[in-house]
């Protein structure tokens, strides 16, 4: 599995702590070097539009709130990224959602971002007739193919 890892600033020591512990993917670095004036956006925009490509599987995107890139993510068509804080949404959001981006924030201490990393790269998604419908209802949207109530 193949995965496109982006930080602004604030978050290079997290992103090479988690690249060396997950030994058992490929990280796809998309933020090689930071220095104190880049900008977030810049980053989520990369590793977003790498997962639309399929150049990667997922993605992972770290700044102080993880908020802002996840924001920035949702803007590059076909990203479903989700700001999680606990394995639980990590979850929820793999089944539900099929989110393909996981935004987490630096301030979290490692060893919880690693069981929710963990838990959004190995849980499958949910083909429940639901949840299908509720996602084309977004995907369909995004292409200018619903509308909403």
């Amino acid at each position: 599995m193949k995965i496109a890892i982006a930080t602004d600033h604030c978050g290079v020591t997290e992103k090479e702590e988690i690249i060396n512990h997950f030994k058992n993917y490929e990280f796809l670095d998309k933020s090689p070097q930071n220095d104190p004036t880049d900008d977030y956006p810049d980053f989520a925009f990369a590793v977003a539009n790498a997962v639309a490509s399929h150049e990667a599987d997922f993605g992972l995107i770290i700044c102080r709130t993880g908020i802002g890139m996840s924001i920035a993510a949702n803007k590059v068509k076909g990203i479903r990224c989700a700001h999680c804080t606990s394995v639980h949404h990590a979850e929820l959001t793999r089944i539900d959602n099929d989110s393909n981006v996981l935004a987490i924030s630096f301030e979290q201490p490692l060893p919880e971002l690693y069981a929710i990393i963990e838990k959004f790269m190995t849980t499958a998604t949910s083909m429940e007739e639901r949840h299908v419908r509720r996602r084309n209802k977004i995907i369909q949207y995004e292409n200018g193919e619903y509308n909403a109530l």
